[in-house]
C-alpha cells in the first residue's frame, strides 16, 4: 500500500511530488520529463499527482517558483545592505548567477534544449518579476508600486539578463561584472 494515502492533501505531499520532478528535470530535461515520470519517482499514481497539479506546466511552475523564492530570499539577505539601485542590480545578478549555476538542479533549466520553456516562465510570471524588481529596490528607494509600466518592463528585462546570462554565460564572473556595471548599473541610476 502506498505511503500517499497517510499524507492528507497537503503542502508536504506536493512538495515530494515537486522534488522528484526536480531530480528528473535535472537527470532528463525540463521538456522531457512527463507526468507519468514524476508519478513514479515521487511513488504516487497519476491520478494523484493530476490532484495536485493540473498538467505538467503547473508542476514546472510550481517548481520554479519555489525555487525561485528560495534563491530570491538567499539573494535578497546578501544584497541587503547596498543602497545604490545599479550597485545592489550589479550584486543581485550576480549572487542570482552563483546560486543557480552552483545547484545542478536549477542549472539544468538553461540547457539549450529547456531554455525556452524557462524563459517563457520567467517572462510570464509575477513571482520572477516580484524578485526581480526586489533587485534594484532598497528600503530607501523601494520600487514603485508594480502598475508602475516602466518598473514592470525593468524587472522584465533583467529577469531576460539573468536568463541569457544563464544559458549563454559570460566568459567569466568578472566579465560579467563589467558588462553589468557597464550597462545595467547606469540604467538604473537613471531610472532612479
Amino acid at each position: 500500500m502506498s505511503d500517499w494515502l497517510a499524507h492528507p492533501r497537503s503542502l508536504q505531499a506536493a512538495e515530494r511530488i515537486l522534488d522528484a520532478a526536480a531530480s528528473l528535470f535535472s537527470e532528463r530535461g525540463v521538456n522531457a520529463t512527463q507526468m507519468g515520470d514524476i508519478a513514479k519517482a515521487a511513488g504516487c499514481s497519476r491520478a494523484t499527482l493530476y490532484r495536485y497539479f493540473d498538467n505538467r506546466q503547473a508542476v514546472q511552475l510550481a517548481y520554479v517558483h519555489r525555487e525561485a523564492r528560495r534563491v530570491g530570499a538567499r539573494v535578497t539577505a546578501e544584497i541587503g545592505a547596498i543602497a545604490d539601485p545599479g550597485e545592489r542590480a550589479v550584486a543581485g545578478v550576480l549572487a542570482s548567477l552563483r546560486a543557480v549555476r552552483s545547484d545542478p538542479l536549477l542549472i539544468a533549466w538553461f540547457r539549450p534544449d529547456d531554455a525556452g520553456a524557462t524563459l517563457q516562465i520567467a517572462q510570464t510570471s509575477e513571482v520572477i518579476e516580484a524578485i526581480a524588481r526586489s533587485l534594484f529596490a532598497t528600503e530607501t528607494a523601494p520600487a514603485p508600486d508594480e502598475a508602475h509600466e516602466d518598473w514592470t518592463r525593468l524587472a522584465r528585462w533583467l529577469t531576460r539578463i539573468i536568463v541569457s546570462l544563464l544559458t549563454v554565460p559570460g566568459r567569466d564572473e568578472a566579465e560579467e561584472r563589467d558588462m553589468l556595471e557597464r550597462f545595467i548599473a547606469p540604467l538604473l541610476a537613471r531610472a532612479g
